[in-house]
């Protein structure tokens, strides 16, 4: 008799077990993803309708309802390239930089005398002092606020060159601080893409950077480029800024410093509002939808510390005053301020609709875009496309599983029934697996599973020959078995590994569907070496032990 402990058959068996449980969904995949986005719904919203109600009851609560999330190759969906205008953040630095210039010229104004800002290209800032003897004392005073650039390539440089001729101070990013401003842009605006796409509930999105300036996005699912482009195409960009005055239009004059922005709904008001603002949307720590006191969508929003006591200070030194909440240089609203506003938190309002209260909610909880993006190439994968290429993915599968096991019982006989059986259980379990993890299954993803098909056989292969070796040497059918499987174990184990690596190095330095293709072939050699020594062990072992046979054919 062939032994196997107890523990040894329980555990082997639960492994199985779960691994099928949890790839059962993906054979029931509609009404489970209508399960999954009803869930999701109603905590957003925290509404129950007819329809989330239906798809709740589509699918057992007790049951797992993971999936193995479809590619944009397989399920159809919107891809774009976009190209992130690393430029415009130059001019919010200069911006930022000039508030800082005027105190530290404040310390010499009795060599300088007043100062005002220049109007420069978006990337400089010039400065103009009232006295040209003071100049060399005004470029000092201005090149001390300059820091070292922190990145590696620029090390041993400054962020700001200052240079001085007549009565003019002009101060431009250094080379090295370009650099790195670009590469901290691009990296921002990536991380923002991608908690804006996972907070409007998107399955499994791709986000890379391509190039230095680029990012490509694909977002399966979606129907259309725009439809994509509407959730990531705005810069959310909040601030709240001083209101001086109304305009009559928007080529009327400005002092400096000051730029005229439009109502967002009434058409015709224009304000004069500071350029530097109070407070900007970088300080919210969290913004949520609501309703005003009027029962009118609203969102409530929260600064951190630092906007906390900016905005508060501001709102106590100018009560009674307008001022402005601009988004995407439009003024969504312009409330007069009626108190003190301590604690950082307060409610914006502008004749919202519910949709775009929360949307707007959500746009500000990602974070502002660091710089406008042009996209370069738009890109729709139909559905029916995906569809045929699933049905091409599974014809290739079923011919593959069909060869493999025509193979394995023309040389094996009924221990090839045996692999077989295991080999339907590794595909299986692939897919618990990759529903657990929530993986993405992408077209290469399929090839991974059409080569772990054939691979999976491999260490049966090797196993049964070496059984067939142990029988020619007149063993004992059941010490055959038992040394069979010992003594094939270090080549299985030594054959797998190397492949292992090979789809770890995929998935680190890969990407896209290159990644995808490492997954499923990382997961499946280790299932393929699970299933062939322990499920096809097991099998063989109740076999064996029930029908007793004298001899065995391998």
């Amino acid at each position: 008799m062939l032994e196997m402990s107890l523990w040894k058959r329980l555990l082997i068996l639960a492994v199985v077990g779960f691994g099928l449980l949890y790839a059962a969904p993906n054979g029931f995949y509609a009404k489970v993803e209508a399960h999954n986005d009803a869930i999701a719904e109603v905590a957003r919203t925290g509404v129950s309708t007819p329809q989330t109600e239906a798809g709740l009851a589509g699918w057992p609560e007790i049951l797992p309802s993971g999936l193995v999330n479809l590619g944009l190759d397989l399920r159809g969906g919107a891809s774009l390239l976009a190209e992130v205008k690393v430029a415009d953040v130059y001019k919010q630095r200069m911006d930022g930089f000039w508030p800082e210039a005027r105190d530290a010229l404040k310390e010499v104004r009795d060599q300088v005398g007043p100062v005002r800002r220049e109007k420069s290209a978006p990337e400089m800032l010039k400065i103009t002092i009232s006295n040209p003897d003071g100049l060399a004392a005004g470029v000092e005073a201005v090149k001390a606020l300059a820091s070292p650039v922190v990145s590696l390539t620029g090390a041993g440089s400054v962020d700001f060159e200052v240079t001085g001729a007549g009565a003019v101070i002009t101060v431009v990013l250094s080379d090295a601080e370009k650099v790195a401003t670009d590469s901290r842009t691009v990296q921002q605006s990536l991380e923002i893409i991608r908690r804006r796409v996972d907070e409007a509930g998107t399955r499994e999105p791709t986000i890379l950077r391509q190039g230095t300036d680029r990012i490509l996005i694909e977002v399966p699912g979606l129907g259309s480029a725009q439809e994509l482009k509407d959730i990531i195409g705005t810069t959310a960009k909040l601030t709240f800024n001083q209101v001086y005055k109304l305009a009559s239009n928007p080529n009327d004059p400005a002092g400096p410093g000051q730029m005229i922005l439009p109502d967002a709904k009434d058409e015709g008001v224009f304000y004069v509002v500071d350029e530097t603002p109070v407070v900007s949307g970088e300080d919210l720590t969290d913004a949520q939808p609501s309703f005003d006191q009027n029962n009118r969508p609203a969102v409530n929003f929260r600064f951190g510390p630092s906007g906390a006591r900016a905005f508060g200070d501001y709102t106590a030194a100018h009560i009674g005053e307008p001022f402005a909440i601009v988004l995407d240089n439009e003024v969504i609203s312009a409330p007069t301020i009626q108190s003190h506003i301590a604690g950082g938190s307060g409610i914006i309002t502008g004749n919202f609709s519910l949709e775009e209260s929360t949307n707007l909610a959500v746009l500000l909880r990602a974070g502002a875009l660091p710089a406008q993006m042009s996209f370069l190439e738009e890109k729709t994968v139909g559905p029916e496309l995906g569809q045929d290429s699933i049905d091409a993915g599974k014809m290739a599968a079923i011919i593959a599983m069909v060869a493999v096991s025509v193979f394995m019982i023309a040389s094996y006989g009924l221990f090839g029934v045996f692999a077989v059986i295991a080999l339907t259980v590794n595909m299986g379990i692939i897919f618990g697996f990759l529903s657990m993890i929530g993986g993405t299954l992408t077209l290469p993803g399929i090839a991974g599973l059409v080569l772990t098909i054939g691979m999976a056989v491999d260490a049966n292969v090797l196993i049964f020959e070496r059984i067939r070796e142990e029988i020619r040497i007149a063993k004992s059918p059941a010490r055959a078995i038992e040394l069979g499987f010992e003594r094939a174990l270090s080549a299985i184990v030594d054959a797998n590994l190397t492949t292992l690596i090979t789809a770890i190095i995929l998935f680190i330095l890969g990407s896209g569907p290159v990644k995808g293709f490492g997954v499923v072939l990382g997961i499946g050699v280790v299932t393929s070496v699970f299933t062939a020594i322990y499920v096809t062990r097991i099998i063989i072992t109740v076999w064996f032990n029930r029908t007793q046979p004298k001899t065995i054919i391998v």
